[in-house]
């Protein structure tokens, strides 16, 4: 056998190294899991990222735009994520997955004089429901036949509401109580149902390697076992908005 042959053998029995690279997440500005000023990224979700990633020794860079955006570029770009994205059946077989970082509420909001009640889902037939483009939350009510208009941002959807232009708003609660306070709207635009909790994870583009995608799940294992994770939460449990929200 050849010192060369040798040679390519050994090359071919060596890991995958992994990309030199940082990895790119894409996501959206949703205070308060996300929320941006200047260069820096913080909120729920990338501080509970910003550990795993540091505890999992990889390298990554965040670019915040709209969520439409941000899902198609994961999915086509290779060495990419997105977050924060609610795993579905659909979605299901298009990730790799890490998570979940937190639990997310669908939430109807109204008018408080709204002249109907919601007791449950199927109460909303019918009636005009602001959602955000892309947003999972729009689509599975599009899927069953509900009525949604879609909007480029989410912060536009309270004032189309108080214009009557909608007749409810689909939103997380959390989303929507620092909205409404930095608008001014939180005594004119109320909560009316939560029909739905769903589960939010850093979904990875499928060329992500598998190694990396195990790192990064171990390290979240390890962030919920030692609290850190619950105590990322209890940091922003009580947050309230400062300035004007920027829109994408």
């Amino acid at each position: 056998m050849t010192a060369q042959l040798l040679t390519a053998i050994a090359v071919l029995a060596l890991p995958c190294a992994a990309p030199a690279e940082p990895l790119r997440l894409f996501t959206e500005h949703t205070p308060p899991d996300i929320m941006r000023d200047g260069e820096r990224v913080f909120g729920i979700s990338p501080d509970k990222i910003k550990e795993i990633m540091s505890r999992a020794g990889i390298s990554y860079t965040v670019e915040v735009m709209a969520w439409r955006r941000a899902y198609e570029l994961s999915l086509r770009t290779p060495y990419s994520c997105v977050f924060s994205t609610s795993r579905t059946p659909e979605r299901e077989t298009l990730f790799k997955w890490i998570g979940p970082l937190r639990e997310v509420d669908w939430t109807f909001y109204g008018l408080a004089d709204a002249p109907f009640r919601l007791a449950r889902l199927e109460d909303a037939k019918g009636l005009r429901i602001g959602g955000y483009a892309g947003d999972v939350r729009a689509q599975y009510l599009q899927a069953r036949g509900f009525t949604v208009d879609t909007a480029g941002d989410n912060f536009s959807n309270p004032r189309k509401l108080v214009g009557k232009r909608i007749d409810l708003w689909v939103a997380s609660i959390p989303l929507a109580n620092g909205v409404l306070q930095t608008e001014g709207l939180s005594d004119k635009v109320v909560p009316m149902l939560t029909f739905h909790l769903s589960r939010a994870y850093l979904a990875c583009n499928k060329a992500v390697p598998d190694a990396q995608v195990s790192a990064l799940s171990s390290a979240m294992a390890e962030i919920v076992k030692d609290g850190t994770s619950a105590a990322i939460d209890r940091k922003y449990a009580n947050w309230r908005p400062t300035r004007q929200a920027p829109r994408n």
